[in-house]
């Protein structure tokens, strides 16, 4: 992890997340912690990892999500040279989901 982030208040920001049992607190715990925007920020981000993963074309994302090229451009360099937390993620969505 990125050590300029991690410190005591993000330790107990995702010990926070982790109580979570399901969607539903999640969506109680989110909209009190984040805007709007925040939240469709990250959720933006989310789709078009999953779609770069499936090796969909910046031009198809850009038109299913919205998504700047920019945007884009930055989760596919996360993808490839990041932490690994979206393959990590996406792992457990796959094992979940009996895939």
């Amino acid at each position: 992890m990125n050590n300029k982030l991690k410190d005591e208040h993000m330790d107990a920001l995702f010990k926070a997340i982790l109580t979570l049992e399901n969607t539903e607190e999640c969506y109680k715990f989110f909209e009190d912690l984040c805007t709007v925007l925040e939240l469709k920020a990250m959720s933006q981000r989310m789709q078009v990892a999953t779609m770069l993963v499936q090796k969909r074309v910046y031009s198809d994302i850009v038109a299913e999500t919205g998504a700047s090229t920019a945007t884009i451009s930055r989760v596919n360099r996360t993808l490839n040279y990041g932490s690994d937390g979206y393959a990590l993620v996406f792992d457990r969505m796959k094992e979940e989901s009996g895939e």
